[in-house]
């Protein structure tokens, strides 16, 4: 999701230029990646995976890499909710939203956590849209970690006690 629901981080803009970090993380992914029939997405995912978000700077790079238009690589990342062009506030919470999700009380999950992140306000809420746990359900994920048939209790108890994920993102 490009846009956390509280105290976002300032927008990026493609008029700031990658950092010297940014743009090895981009010609490595680029030179990894960049070759694959449709080369697009999983060059996106990679940016993404290495730098936590895909800085607008990074677009007619990308474009121009492979052959591409801005307005083409624009579109992908704006259409696709996991990704995001400014960077996420301390962990990534995601929580499932899929139906089974839904049908085991994710949308009460999704609005207990976003006032929980918004009270300690240092992490990212997003949705996901299958984190392939359906039997499980509802399933979240924090940084890297799935959690399945999670409730308000045990988010709340996650969000305060799993210090391998404090940070991740940042």
């Amino acid at each position: 999701m490009n846009a956390p629901a509280s105290a976002a981080p300032a927008a990026a803009t493609a008029d700031v230029p990658l950092t010297p970090r940014q743009q090895q993380a981009l010609s490595a992914v680029l030179a990894e990646r960049g070759a694959l029939p449709g080369a697009l997405l999983p060059v996106l995912h990679g940016v993404q995976d290495a730098l936590g978000h895909i800085p607008p700077a990074a677009l007619p790079v990308i474009a121009r890499a492979l052959h591409l238009s801005r307005a083409e690589v624009h579109g992908v990342v704006t259409y696709y909710h996991h990704f995001r062009t400014t960077p996420p506030r301390g962990r990534v919470v995601q929580i499932c939203r899929a139906e089974a999700c839904r049908s085991m009380g994710a949308e009460a999950l999704m609005a207990h956590a976003q006032s929980a992140i918004d009270a300690h306000g240092c992490d990212t809420l997003e949705a996901a849209y299958c984190l392939g746990l359906c039997a499980q359900s509802p399933a979240v994920m924090v940084g890297d970690r799935l959690h399945a048939r999670m409730t308000p209790a045990k988010l709340d108890a996650l969000l305060v006690s799993d210090p391998s994920a404090q940070g991740e993102g940042a």
